[in-house]
């Protein structure tokens, strides 16, 4: 029960790492609010768990707005924002299209700062909270043909330490988990990236991680509980990796 008694909103929580995530911090004792654009997943997801599903595409500035206000007149209060929507989309600087690049800095970065924006006021006057933004380890490495998605989740590494500095005397933390690749049902459904092409489970699961396999939702989740809990109250401004050690290499 880590999260006893604490009011969690997570973003894109109908699917993998969010799904995950608002399962997790059910039972270790959140109230839960989460999003997505999926009505049907979204409710599924609230009857099973008892948590609170609020339809919102995050590109649209009203939506994210309308999101923390229902959660905070659901609950009463916000403690925890987990910046988790987002998209991936391949392409290199010369065949990435101008919709691809657009919908991805919109909801991968600007509705990061505009949920982060929205949330703080609520979290001054609660005298403090967490935001856990989900950036990438390629934050920190480049890597082929997926340009946009590169610099969107650079962008949100940066952002979260300069609102760290911004906000730590207000007993206010902002830290990134930085997952490597993680197995998501979408990987199948739709292949790596948006609309690429579906795969078997055992194509998508194929790596060459120095841990010899790749992520599953339940690990990242974990190190998001762990990043909102008072187990890292002397985090702030800190990028935690979780990439089964692809950037070490």
């Amino acid at each position: 029960m880590r999260l006893k008694n604490k009011v969690a909103l997570i973003t894109g929580g109908t699917s993998g790492i969010g799904k995950t995530t608002v399962e997790l911090f059910v039972t270790e004792g959140a109230q839960v609010a989460f999003t997505g654009r999926r009505r049907e997943l979204g409710q599924q997801l609230a009857d099973q768990t008892g948590a609170y599903y609020i339809h919102a595409d995050h590109r649209l500035v009203a939506d994210c707005q309308r999101s923390v206000t229902e959660t905070v007149s659901k609950f009463g209060r916000l403690d925890i924002l987990f910046n988790n929507a987002g998209i991936v989309v391949s392409g290199t600087a010369e065949t990435t299209k101008d919709e691809d690049w657009e919908d991805t800095l919109l909801l991968n970065v600007t509705a990061v700062w505009r949920m982060s924006k929205f949330v703080l006021p609520v979290m001054r006057a609660n005298g403090g909270g967490v935001i856990i933004n989900n950036a990438s380890d390629w934050a920190f490495v480049g890597a082929p043909e997926v340009v946009a998605y590169c610099t969107s989740k650079g962008a949100v590494l940066q952002m979260t330490r300069a609102m760290a500095i911004d906000h730590a005397k207000e007993n206010i933390r902002i830290n990134a988990v930085c997952p490597g690749d993680t197995f998501v049902d979408r990987w199948v459904k739709e292949g790596f990236y948006h609309n690429s092409g579906s795969l078997s489970e055992e194509e998508a699961r194929k790596t060459d991680l120095p841990i010899g396999r790749v992520a599953e939702t339940i690990e990242i989740a974990r190190a998001v509980l762990f990043l909102a809990s008072d187990e890292s109250s002397f985090m702030t401004g800190a990028a935690l990796l979780m990439d089964g050690g692809s950037t070490a290499r």
